[in-house]
């Protein structure tokens, strides 16, 4: 059985930049596909990032130019790079693998089998 087991996400201030890690146990790295999600309290849980077939990159709006996606295959990690963080992005950040996610739900929770228990990230000055 898949797990999925995220880090990093602590309380910083605006402007600071912060890496979260993703890691997976239980089954093989290679073919799945990746995304990162958020939900602020009182929120729907909101697309932020994905890493589709290896290479292709997706983001929020929101986030874009900010946030890095990567992944170490190695490692069996998968990395999310916050620089210039904002008050709003203040949130539980959770990890997904999918294997065969098409690409209309890409920034869809249904394209994901497998999450992780999430990891606060707070952003306050």
């Amino acid at each position: 059985q898949a797990q999925l087991e995220e880090s990093g996400g602590r309380l910083v201030q605006p402007g600071e930049s912060l890496r979260l890690a993703c890691a997976l146990s239980g089954r093989a790295f290679s073919g799945l596909n990746w995304a990162w999600f958020r939900q602020a309290p009182g929120k729907e849980r909101e697309f932020v990032a994905a890493l589709w077939r290896r290479t292709n990159t997706y983001y929020a709006d929101s986030v874009k130019g900010r946030f890095t996606v990567s992944k170490n295959d190695a490692a069996s990690t998968v990395y999310l790079q916050m620089n210039s963080i904002k008050p709003e992005d203040t949130a539980v950040y959770y990890c997904s693998a999918g294997a065969g996610t098409i690409l209309s739900s890409v920034r869809r929770p249904v394209g994901y089998n497998y999450w992780g228990q999430g990891t606060q990230v707070t952003v306050s000055s």
